[in-house]
């Protein structure tokens, strides 16, 4: 998935920006909250194909550094997060620095993966850091049946197109690894400034980024077309899913929220097939469909 942590926005986080948090909040209360995590759900993917489409003119790990870039130009006009940096204990600053290398590495390896799988099977792989994290927090018999049947699901993706693409698988798992890091962090900084700690880190995974994909990213800088696309995926796979993300999760319960996320690997595959035009095989189809059943049955410890 490669999106920015999911934190809820404070009254303290609205006054800082100087917007004022009742009609805001009166005008959003008016879409129903899973009308956001539908366009959320779209957008996860949506982007990340859009991305694909660019690897014609543009090596994948060019196309992450334009996203991460594009991401961070818009945290930054929007938030100005350098001013709080000095605010923040040494803890806080080293998890901050530690989510902007997560995010970096993280954005990187999904799309060298994407380059080489389908959008769909990396969807579910990432799906594993989750419900494990799930499994480890809360040790039930729910979350347990939640993690072999994710693993069952994963286990016959792989089968399926391991032979084709092992170094894909690689960087799959990869990133599921840094997708449970980033989750952690994300957590840490969440809260009151959590935004702000988020632009900052966003700012420092586009200069950890910046030495393995400033290179790659050059054809963009001299064609305004291929420019203006990789802000596009920047904008619609983080800032986009982000901002929906935060108004659907400020009125749903975690729970609910936590068994919408079981739709993502579908969205994921529909998008593959409609954008990308890539057809899964019944095998794959049954595989996605055990790791969306795993993140239903999950239940995460409510960490608010």
């Amino acid at each position: 998935m490669a999106h920015v942590p999911a934190i809820i926005i404070s009254m303290n986080d609205t006054k800082a920006i100087g917007i004022r948090a009742a009609p805001a909040a009166s005008l959003t209360n008016r879409v129903p909250p899973h009308a956001y995590f539908v366009v959320s759900a779209i957008f996860h993917y949506l982007g990340p194909s859009f991305a694909v489409l660019l690897f014609a003119r543009i090596e994948p790990l060019g196309v992450a550094w334009l996203r991460i870039a594009s991401a961070a130009v818009v945290f930054a006009v929007w938030r100005r997060p350098w001013r709080y940096f000095g605010r923040l204990t040494p803890p806080e600053r080293w998890t901050v620095v530690a989510l902007g290398g997560v995010l970096a590495g993280m954005n990187s390896l999904f799309y060298l993966a994407i380059q080489q799988l389908p959008l769909g099977t990396v969807g579910a792989i990432e799906f594993l850091g989750p419900i494990g994290l799930a499994a480890l927090g809360m040790r039930s018999v729910r979350n347990g049946l939640a993690m072999v049947t994710a693993v069952v699901g994963v286990y016959v993706l792989t089968d399926v197109r391991i032979a084709g693409a092992p170094l894909g698988y690689l960087f799959a798992f990869a990133n599921c690894a840094l997708f449970v890091v980033y989750i952690i962090l994300g957590h840490r900084i969440s809260g009151n400034g959590g935004i702000d700690r988020l632009g900052i880190a966003m700012l420092i995974a586009t200069v950890a980024a910046f030495p393995i994909g400033i290179g790659d990213a050059a054809p963009a800088f001299s064609d305004p077309v291929l420019l203006l696309a990789g802000i596009a995926v920047g904008i619609s796979s983080s800032v986009i899913p982000y901002v929906t993300d935060q108004l659907a999760m400020a009125r749903l319960p975690r729970a609910t929220f936590a068994l919408l996320l079981s739709i993502l690997p579908a969205t994921a595959t529909a998008i593959g097939l409609l954008v990308l035009k890539q057809v899964p095989s019944l095998p794959e189809l049954f595989g996605i469909g055990l790791v969306m059943a795993g993140v239903a049955l999950h239940r995460a410890r409510d960490v608010r």
